[in-house]
């Protein structure tokens, strides 16, 4: 007979009660001759904002990739919102996908579309609305993402670095998604922008009851807004857990990391 433990594990709970919305068991997933990841488990928590690091090609993107379905894994298991992405069906992973948003590392905003047109593409795909409608979507999501409504009819080549990104976060949200997977989002800001897009992250994930996962090498953001931070090496997750067990985990990489000059620096700010 199972336990409460068990039956509320199954469910998609962990033994402490927190919901898990996102859930990998030994993915691999190699290229060629090139294994990157090799038997790696994670979860992600309902509402939380997860960090994900590593040192450069460890394969930090390719796992989200993989999690996306955009890069194959020869072996494991995904599962997203309790679906095994898998064995789903057409009809339960369109629903999974209209339930994520994506920003990816540059953007990835089509130079062809203007703003405005670049935050409905997801709208178009997945939903039969107005032009009226989407219209007003597209402004709202502006709104929230804090760049003003005139920015809709300009082009990514009329943006800077800082709109360009949070032009790329109102497309991610455009399905009001519940899990929002953002890749490296502060790389290429200055510090005060860096900072303020970390506040918004904050903000819209306490707002919007988010659960957002974020690739990411930046010490500040995993400092100031990630409940948890998941260290990827040596293929796999070696540790996953709050900024005082990253800073207590005797590992050389994981301690040079957050415990090193950049990290001192960091903790006596």
């Amino acid at each position: 007979m199972e336990s409460a433990t068990e039956t509320k594990q199954a469910e998609g709970f962990d033994a402490s009660g927190r919901e898990i919305v996102l859930s990998a068991r030994g993915v691999t997933v190699g290229f060629g001759e090139t294994i990157v990841l090799r038997n790696l488990d994670l979860d992600v928590y309902r509402g939380e904002i997860l960090g994900f690091v590593g040192a450069s090609g460890t394969g930090k993107s390719v796992l989200m990739r993989a999690i996306l379905g955009l890069t194959p894994k020869r072996a494991g298991q995904i599962s997203v919102l309790g679906t095994d992405m898998d064995t789903a069906s057409d009809e339960d992973r369109a629903h999974v996908e209209r339930n994520w948003g994506v920003l990816f590392q540059q953007g990835a905003l089509f130079s062809s579309l203007n703003v405005r047109q670049n935050i409905q593409v997801p709208m178009r795909e997945h939903l039969d609305l107005s032009q009226r409608l989407m219209d007003e979507l597209a402004l709202f999501k502006l709104d929230l993402v804090g760049l003003p409504r005139d920015a809709a009819e300009k082009f990514p080549s009329e943006l800077s670095g800082g709109m360009v990104k949070r032009a790329s976060l109102a497309r991610a949200l455009a399905m009001d998604p519940e899990i929002v997977f953002l890749d490296e989002p502060t790389s290429g800001l200055d510090p005060i922008g860096a900072a303020a897009f970390d506040d918004l992250t904050r903000k819209l994930r306490d707002t919007l009851g988010l659960t957002v996962y974020m690739v990411t090498h930046d010490l500040d953001s995993l400092h100031s807004i990630c409940d948890r931070i998941a260290v990827l090496g040596e293929k796999r997750v070696l540790v996953e857990g709050t900024m005082a067990e990253m800073l207590a985990f005797d590992h050389p990489w994981v301690q040079d990391y957050f415990n090193g000059v950049r990290g001192a620096r960091r903790g006596k700010t």
